[in-house]
């Protein structure tokens, strides 16, 4: 081949490159957002604006874009809204409605004083890509959320931001589908409260300064669920409404089975990063729980079956509480563990409850490969009163606590196994022995307990230099 040849060829196709590159980049941003919903026409579904919905008008839209989502679910078609704000109400979204925006730009802003989003019956809801704003408007009766579904089979809520509800962000009742990579911003109540669900997931999304608590899900009655809670961010979770752990939890799961709480980051929740109560075969696996005002992650009442390993504690009034015996709380393994900065404080007065814990369990659990450091009551507390059975705690490190381990020796506690584990700068000694709140012997470390019922081997306490 002639190398002049090849060089030229090459230099025509470079020349016809830049050109056309060149002619793309004239084009104007308007065009180039024109082109984006014509095509989206082409696809199959529905510009609002070319039906009538205008960006940034000041009366009620809701009437007019009601229609246009009961025409496009009829015909199986999506909606594309433009970017703009369009005050709406009273939205009722029949089944198959496919509502999208493009990102921070396409805005629903609540304009009346009733319900905002709901649907109910539905196979299918989806919504994309939207800024669902409340305004902080009152959203009367019955709505509970600024987004209200009930009996959906499949919601898909996916990159939209739901900011500034008077109640909660998103209520789901006997729904199952996802609510994926959402930002849930400013709730007066609940960010997102999911009841009797049927294999819901809830993954990847912000939630930020919520009045009474950030993820829950509850059932009516206790039984299955399956809701998967993973790789959500929760920040600043309140607790409006006050009490001793009913609001300000983070995460929050009530009678609801078989549920996975895993990777979650969230820091400064009034009371618990996690709080399970009755969640039977519940995973809380590798979250981060920074700064919590009560307990970072409870497992109590009546469940049995309790996964907690790989989390990270810093800073809370107590670190793990695997509790209420008494109400059949039991079964558990509790493990790989790091728990640090724990505090005498709490939001309430105590009475019978201690704070200053690292790890407090009961019935049926081993306790194994933790690492607690700077709680300044117990390190760990394996039973209270009467309410210990067939715990087996091994092979953790406690450092700096004024007691490394308190087991309850009080009539009726049952057997505990308390071997290998190391306590160092422990003030008041490594292993005591407890009836309630008071010492029932002195350091229990040398291998010799006065107790039949515990077995206490192998542990070394390392004197404070």
């Amino acid at each position: 081949m002639n190398s002049s040849l090849a060089i030229s060829r090459r230099g025509a196709l470079s020349l016809a490159l830049a050109g056309g590159a060149a002619m793309l980049a004239a084009r104007p941003a308007a065009a180039a957002s024109q082109q984006l919903f014509d095509g989206a026409g082409l696809r199959g579904g529905i510009d609002a604006a070319a039906r009538g919905l205008v960006p940034g008008a000041p009366d009620d839209q809701g009437t007019k874009l009601s229609a246009i989502i009961g025409r496009a679910a009829r015909d199986n078609q999506p909606i594309f809204l433009p970017p703009g704000t369009y005050r709406v109400s009273n939205l009722d979204l029949p089944e198959g409605t496919r509502l999208m925006g493009v990102e921070g730009a396409t805005r629903l802003v609540h304009n009346g004083g009733g319900p905002f989003m709901r649907a109910s019956g539905a196979g299918r809801i989806a919504l994309s890509g939207l800024v669902l704003d409340g305004a902080n408007r009152p959203l009367g009766e019955p709505a509970a959320a600024l987004i209200d579904m009930r009996d959906v089979a499949d919601v898909a809520i996916e990159n939209c931001e739901i900011i500034g509800s008077g109640k909660s962000g998103i209520q789901l009742e006997r729904c199952g589908g996802r609510i994926d990579r959402c930002r849930l911003v400013r709730a007066a109540d609940y960010a997102l409260l999911a009841i009797d669900s049927v294999g819901l997931s809830i993954t990847g999304n912000s939630v930020t300064d919520c009045g009474n608590g950030g993820i829950l899900v509850h059932r009516r009655t206790k039984g299955p669920d399956g809701t998967l809670i993973a790789g959500n961010r929760i920040v600043g979770t309140r607790a409006t409404n006050g009490g001793t752990g009913q609001y300000g939890n983070a995460i929050n799961i009530y009678r609801a089975d078989n549920v996975q709480v895993i990777g979650n980051h969230i820091n400064r929740s009034a009371f618990s990063a996690i709080r399970s109560n009755a969640g039977s075969n519940v995973l809380i696996a590798n979250n981060q729980c920074l700064a919590s005002g009560e307990t970072a992650i409870y497992s109590e009442f009546g469940f049995e079956g309790a996964i907690v390993s790989g989390n990270l504690v810093d800073g809370a009034a107590n670190g793990i509480s695997i509790v209420n015996f008494n109400e059949g709380g039991r079964l558990a393994s509790v493990s790989g563990n790091v728990i640090r900065n724990l505090s005498l404080v709490a939001p309430y007065e105590q009475s019978d409850t201690f704070f200053g814990l690292g790890i407090s369990v009961e019935a049926d659990t081993v306790v194994t490969g933790n690492v607690i450091e700077n709680a300044p009551r117990f390190g760990l507390l394996l039973g209270w009163g009467p309410f210990l059975r067939n715990v087996s705690m091994t092979g953790n490190v406690v450092r700096q606590a004024a007691t490394g381990c308190a087991v309850s020796v009080a009539p009726g506690a049952g057997n505990a196994i308390i071997a290998n584990n190391l306590f160092e700068r422990v003030s008041s000694g490594g292993i005591k022995a407890y009836r309630w709140h008071d010492a029932a012997s002195g350091e229990l470390a040398g291998n010799t307990p006065a107790f039949p019922q515990l077995t206490i081997t192998g542990n070394r306490v390392v004197p404070a230099n």
